[in-house]
């Protein structure tokens, strides 16, 4: 019994003891605790900021507000007012030979002399009996052809009217891959009339062949829709830079609109308005192109066959031939007619080239001055 009743009888003793050690270890932990929160505040609040602190100076991550781009920061709105109402509506009109009017075609076009001289497409145009331009609900106009080249596909129109909105030409040799591009014209007709799309340049110098021209154009993703032709496509500096002439869709193709570079455009213009047409210099043939298969078909070299010899031209003042293959010009290869094409824009009128042929299994040169062809 002693050792049993001695055994307890420890214990109970030391179980104060202990009691009074935890309490005792309980209020410094505490006193400790209370100390460094107070003297170190700042790892608490890096770890777990409070919502005061989420609100106030002292914020890890300030929230994100959305940048809405003011009139002065956004070009387009400037843009559209600028040069909106110098782009006008153009209507190819043709008569039945009644009293009704067949409204074939439409398109676009920009006033870019205050005499009421307007570029547009000579596709807009092509066969018209009749055009008319509107400028706007109120004003509608009969328009004159003063020139069109099918070539370049544009075309000048006159209108008599007064206090005209004239659009600013730029330099389009000036443009770079990405800078803004601003189209404006009517898209599927007057329903829409100056309708703004705005995207970028996606490319220069492309090479566009539409039946048997090849046009070398601005590439831009801003929408060009039927009716756009003629239109305007334009810089941030409110400049028109080119004029909107092709859009191509596709299933799997869309948002490839071009357009013809001003600089290249302004010549033209000035020629059309000065002359009515455009004078190119040309040989006066006419011919095959001969490809690497018939070529070989045939034991002929590849390059022009030619055909015909316009009577007095300036190939026969040379001494050039029917059945005669056109082969170089000033040392140029010519493989076609498009080399050809780009080959004889080159010069003007009058001046003299040099050209090689094949005549029954020989090669010549021959010097011929170039004559005028009026389109």
């Amino acid at each position: 019994m002693s050792n049993f009743d001695g055994y307890h009888a420890r214990p109970r003793s030391g179980f104060f003891s202990m009691l009074i050690l935890l309490i005792i270890g309980g209020i410094l932990g505490g006193l400790m605790s209370l100390l460094i929160a107070t003297n170190v505040p700042f790892i608490s609040d890096k770890i777990f900021p409070s919502q005061s602190q989420d609100q106030g100076q002292g914020q890890l991550l300030p929230p994100i507000t959305p940048s809405i781009p003011t009139d002065k920061q956004w070009p387009v709105v400037a843009i559209a007012q600028e040069v909106g109402p110098a782009v006008v509506g153009v209507t190819n009109a043709r008569s039945t030979g009644q009293l009704t009017i067949n409204r074939s075609n439409s398109g676009s076009g920009v006033i870019f002399d205050k005499r009421g001289y307007i570029v547009t497409n000579y596709h807009v145009i092509e066969g018209a009996q009749e055009i008319l331009v509107t400028l706007d609900e109120e004003r509608s106009y009969k328009a004159k052809l003063v020139g069109a080249d099918r070539s370049t596909d544009l075309a000048v129109l006159k209108i008599d009217a007064l206090n005209l909105p004239v659009a600013v030409f730029g330099d389009s040799t000036n443009l770079r891959v990405g800078e803004l591009a601003v189209a404006i014209g009517n898209p599927l007709g007057a329903e829409f009339a100056r309708s703004v799309t705005a995207g970028v340049i996606s490319a220069l110098n492309r090479e566009i062949q539409i039946e048997d021209i090849k046009l070398t154009l601005i590439q831009t993703d801003a929408a060009i829709n039927p009716g756009n032709s003629g239109g305007a496509l334009v810089n941030a500096q409110g400049e028109v830079v080119g004029i909107n002439s092709v859009k191509i869709a596709t299933a799997q193709v869309e948002g490839m609109g071009f357009a013809i570079p001003i600089s290249d455009a302004k010549p033209i213009l000035d020629e059309l308005i000065e002359k009515g047409y455009v004078s190119r210099p040309f040989l006066g043939i006419v011919g095959q192109e001969i490809n690497e298969q018939q070529s070989q078909w045939y034991d002929l070299p590849m390059g022009i066959f030619i055909t015909e010899v316009q009577e007095g031209g300036p190939a026969q003042q040379a001494g050039v031939r029917p059945e005669d293959v056109l082969l170089e010009m000033n040392n140029k290869e010519i493989k076609d007619f498009a080399s050809l094409k780009k080959e004889l824009d080159r010069y003007r009128v009058g001046d003299k080239v040099n050209i090689k042929l094949w005549r029954k299994g020989e090669q010549q040169t021959m010097e011929v001055t170039l004559g005028e062809r009026q389109e």
